[in-house]
């Protein structure tokens, strides 16, 4: 095996142009870990907030940006079952998602599913590890319940409207414009366009003045009130983001009449013990629903390693629908 390897890091703060390609030494796994061929890596916006210094990275993680990947399996630490060699696997990674070659925990691997393209499976982990935990442990969400899903057209957005669809919930889901909004329709959702609609007078609307159970809100900032306006009693609020700001005036007295359950998670700082925890809960409830072809990645557009900064390009300027991978071109299976 080469001893050096092609990643991306960011050599400061900045815009996409502080992107670059680096030649680094091939990781070694350490106990419980293994390494991992990386076919293709999945952007997400925690890369490009870590990028611009708005979400700093943990300090013992590495200055390889990326966090979730796929490939084979090329090497085992102690502890990890040397059977996995060759497998084909998708992981979660605390950074280093965006190289040729990255070391995993074994206990945040998850089998990539027959028949599914390697770059499809990188645009997953994130996604799937986000939604299990915050939509339906920490939210609840239940067959016959409504969600609001704000960013629907996203990777996560379109991951979690299939899978709330496949368990049998209710889904509505903003996006921007009216070609994403049709696409999400076709896709099972009721859909508002942001731009032209008041969000909480369509969400009653589409619920007849119920409200909705679950509202999943990368938005943060003032739009956490007309949240609070649309939900149902009894509905919980799940902060993914804050893309409208960190600080949310909350009326409280809607809270306490409603008797809403206010809540936001992060995987990123959780511990291996929490992760792995997570990484089985997945396996069991989720992973099923996409080798059974019932939740598959929405993939906007796949770009090579080097090109990671036009990547951030499209994720920063909400052109994607679905999700965006970079591809090392090691693995032939990547390709679709």
């Amino acid at each position: 095996m080469t001893q050096t390897m092609q990643a991306v890091i960011a050599r400061g703060h900045g815009g996409p142009e502080v992107l670059e390609t680096v030649t680094r030494p091939v990781p070694a796994p350490s106990p419980g870990e293994l390494l991992i061929r990386t076919a293709a890596a999945g952007v997400n916006r925690p890369d490009v907030m870590q990028r611009s210094g708005a979400l700093p990275a943990p300090v013992d993680a590495s200055d390889i940006l990326g966090l979730e990947v796929a490939g084979h399996v090329e090497a085992v630490g102690d502890g990890v079952d040397a059977a996995l060699l060759g497998a084909a696997v998708m992981a979660l990674v605390k950074a280093g998602g965006y190289a040729e070659y990255v070391v995993a925990q074994a206990a945040q691997c998850l089998a990539v599913p027959e028949g599914l393209p390697l770059d499809e499976a990188a645009a997953l982990p994130e996604g799937l590890f986000t939604i299990w935990h915050n939509l339906f442990d920490r939210g609840a969400l239940k067959a016959g319940e409504t969600v609001l899903l704000q960013g629907g057209a996203s990777g996560i957005g379109t991951l979690a409207l299939q899978l709330a669809t496949a368990r049998g919930a209710h889904v509505i889901a903003t996006a921007g414009g009216p070609e994403k909004c049709a696409r999400l329709e076709a896709m099972g959702a009721k859909a508002i366009d942001y731009r032209s609609a008041e969000l909480a007078e369509e969400v009653l609307r589409l619920t007849d003045g119920r409200g909705v159970d679950v509202v999943l809100d990368i938005l943060g900032g003032d739009t956490v009130n007309k949240h609070l306006a649309c939900m149902a009693p009894g509905g919980r609020h799940i902060g993914l983001s804050f893309m409208q700001g960190m600080v949310a005036p909350v009326d409280l007295g809607l809270v306490m009449r409603k008797g809403l359950w206010l809540s936001s998670s992060t995987l990123r700082p959780k511990s291996d013990a929490e992760k792995a925890g997570i990484a089985q809960a997945v396996a069991a409830e989720l992973l099923p629903l996409v080798a059974a072809g019932k939740a598959r990645p929405v993939m906007s557009r796949r770009f090579a390693l080097a090109e990671a900064a036009a990547a951030h390009r499209l994720l920063e300027g909400g052109g994607n629908m679905g999700k965006i991978v970079l591809r090392t071109g090691l693995d032939a299976e990547a390709s679709t």
